[in-house]
């Protein structure tokens, strides 16, 4: 039943392939996942420890907030530090985008509701031009144009979508097309609605999101509902789960995301567990916790090595029956694991040598 074409996915949308740095995005790119800092920019250092720290986790293109010359200035220094691509946030001031890009900002973020005239964002583009950069057209639901607003009396997918065209037409008329949009609202049916919208209307690639979508458990789940829902419907080119949460933790969520639909198999290990009950007789949480912790660190350290599929369940009752489906499992006793590997009874262990164990037959897979 699993094989039914009802299962699977539509065909990805093929959009214009552009290159954010050294990241393909659109086209037949993988979809890339993204988050943005939560650094002041102008402390460099604690930012280029952040961005390490996302890129280590999965991330692939981030983005920071320059509201200040200073800011964009910062840039250049930053850009020294790390190997993922970089994209300067503007709004208002359309010289704080000039700024990043001469400081080599891959690309820019420009809210059409708040960056200003034709001539200024005309000025944007020359320099995106002299510098081979790419620009966001990022549309939001707090920041539509007024006309707009009041001709869709408020926000609707709709508006969203006319906002984007709006300025995807201006900047053709500039012969400018090294562009992605966004078309972001903080309600996953109203995002799903514009961005199925915006995707009937143009080829450009398509940065897919939920803006405002919350702290960690509300968030991961309205973003997980609206960007899987696009990314089903081949919609979508690239992601970002926007959470009130650290960036590693949206980097985390959205490689989950992409995991979960198939569309991502280069990041970490697949680790399955039971969501215990009473009959669990060991700590199974924070086994299960613990491994997964274990499994991202070891493949961020070892990024060619195999990846099996791991399982910590933690009863009699699915235990042994599913830990057979998983390559490498534990299944839990009473105070103890029966460990097995390609399916089969390797041996039991105590709850406490556990994860060593498994951690053990990990390292020894493929080998």
């Amino acid at each position: 039943m699993k094989n039914s074409f009802l299962f699977k996915p539509l065909q990805r949308k093929k959009t214009i392939k552009i290159m954010v740095g050294n990241i393909a995005v659109g086209g037949d790119a993988p979809v890339s996942v993204q988050t943005m800092t939560k650094t002041d920019t102008c402390d460099i250092k604690g930012t280029i420890k952040q961005i390490q720290s996302v890129a280590s986790a999965g991330c692939d293109i981030i983005r920071v907030a320059v509201p200040d010359r200073r800011a964009a200035q910062a840039i250049k220094e930053i850009k020294k530090e790390i190997t993922i691509p970089l994209v300067a946030d503007i709004h208002f001031d359309y010289r704080l985008a000039i700024s990043s890009l001469e400081a080599g900002a891959d690309a820019i973020r420009i809210n059409p509701g708040n960056i200003g005239s034709r001539e200024k964002i005309k000025e944007v583009v020359k320099a995106a031009v002299e510098h081979k950069s790419v620009i966001r057209i990022g549309v939001n639901s707090g920041s539509l144009e007024k006309d707009i607003m009041e001709k869709h009396k408020g926000v609707e997918a709709e508006a969203l979508v006319e906002s984007a065209l709006r300025h995807i037409q201006l900047m053709e008329d500039m012969n400018f097309k090294n562009i992605k949009i966004s078309v972001k609202a903080s309600d996953p049916l109203t995002t799903v609605q514009a961005y199925k919208l915006l995707s009937e209307k143009t080829r450009y690639p398509l940065h897919v999101g939920v803006t405002e979508a919350g702290t960690f458990l509300p968030g991961v789940i309205r973003s997980s509902v609206a960007i899987g829902v696009l990314l089903w419907h081949g919609i979508g080119d690239t992601i970002r789960v926007s959470l009130t949460d650290t960036p590693e933790r949206e980097v985390r969520a959205g490689i989950e995301i992409l995991r979960a639909l198939g569309l991502r198999k280069d990041r970490g290990g697949s680790i399955i567990s039971c969501p215990t009950c009473g009959r669990v007789q060991v700590d199974v949480i924070s086994i299960a916790g613990k491994v997964e912790e274990l499994l991202e660190k070891y493949y961020r350290e070892n990024p060619k090595m195999p990846r099996p599929r791991v399982a910590v369940m933690g009863c009699v009752v699915n235990g042994p029956g599913e830990a057979k489906e998983a390559d490498i499992a534990l299944a839990g006793g009473k105070g103890k694991f029966a460990l097995y590997v390609r399916g089969k009874l390797i041996k039991t262990v105590e709850e406490k040598q556990a994860i060593n164990a498994l951690m053990k037959e990990v390292g020894r897979w493929g080998k």
